[in-house]
This record gives structure tokens, sequence and C-alpha cells, in this order.
């Protein structure tokens, strides 16, 4: 079984993505691999900040490697929050802080259309592709359900009644936008390097 780095210390993202990729690959964490730094994501779109990730990576280790940049963009807000989703509320990367700053500037709105947006960059045999996976739904008035992390108890997607944070994580994985981002990965992988 091939490994992929994963570059990333969110352990919640790497649940996440096991939970598609473990029968086809061995995921290991920047902690596995023996790398102990936090990247930058200082670029103003999701395609720019995954590359800075998954180009960093590969220049210390020469290894195959993955990282995602997700953002929650709300119709209403203009897209934001956007590429700064995980430092809305400011840089202590605070979930509560965040979904609090996202229902104040929400108050009295109507339209509460958002969607999730992943964008993966795979750098492969020394080659990078980027991979796009996308959720649509809407904001709630409030907090629902204790699982996830991040927006997840102030999303419902589509064609659901419940937020993120209310589903189990193969409930989730139905809908969900780094899913979608991953299968795609998973499917170019299995077409141009024969993994199964």
């Amino acid at each position: 079984m091939n490994t992929l780095i994963f570059a990333t210390n969110n352990q919640n993202k790497v649940t996440e993505v096991r939970s598609v990729l473990a029968d086809s690959f061995n995921i290991i964490t920047l902690r596995e691999a023996g790398i102990d730094i936090d990247i930058p994501e200082p670029h103003n779109t999701l395609e720019a900040n995954a590359k800075e990730k998954s180009k960093t990576i590969f220049e210390l280790t020469k290894k195959n490697c993955f990282s995602e940049d997700t953002g929650l963009e709300v119709e209403t807000l203009h897209g934001e929050p956007g590429v700064k989703s995980a430092r809305y509320a400011g840089d202590n990367r605070s979930f509560d802080d965040n979904i609090d700053k996202l229902l104040l500037n929400l108050k009295d709105k109507e339209n509460r259309a958002a969607r999730f947006r992943t964008v993966i960059s795979l750098i492969f045999d020394d080659k990078e592709y980027f991979f796009e996976g996308i959720c649509n739904g809407k904001i709630t008035d409030e907090r629902k359900g204790l699982n996830g992390f991040g927006y997840d108890p102030v999303f419902i997607p589509d064609g659901s009644d419940k937020t993120f944070a209310e589903m189990h994580i193969t409930e989730k994985n139905k809908f969900s936008h780094r899913k979608k981002a991953l299968e795609k990965l998973i499917n170019f992988l299995n077409i141009n390097y024969g993994q199964n």
C-alpha cells in the first residue's frame, strides 16, 4: 500500500480523510512523518494555500504528499469567511468565536445560503494536481449538534435537515465537500497509477 503524507496538523481533518482513503492508501500525518512545523496560509485563495502546504512538505521530504484548504463561503456575505474561515474572528483559531462572528454577521439576514469548498493539492511523482469538492447548504440560526468541528454546528447541507455536527462521520461523508474532493483524488490515482 502506497504512503501519502497529509500536510496537516489538524487531527479532525486526518480522521475524515482516513475514513475515505484508508482502504487505498496509508495516510500519515506531519507528526507521524517526523515533521514539526506549522505551515503558514498567507494567500488569498484556497488553491494557493493548499499549494503552499504541499510544496513545503514535498521540498522537505521528496515524498508523495497532499494538502487541502477549505473555506465556508456565505452568499450574502460576498463569500466570507472564505479563505479566512479558520481565523475569521482572529488569529486564535477559536471555532466558537468564528461561529459567533458568523451568526452575528447574519443576524436578520433572510438569505442563509452557503457552501463549503475544499481544494486539494496533490504532489505525486514530482507533479502537482488540484481537486475540488463543494457542498451547498445553509447556515442555521443557532448551533445544533456536538460532532464534527469548525462551522459544522451551524451548517445544514442541501438534502438534509441536520447540521454536520448532528451527523456521524459516515453520514457526513454522504454530503461532504472534503469527501468529494478526495474521491476525485482517488479516481485520479486509480486511473493514472493503478492504485487499488
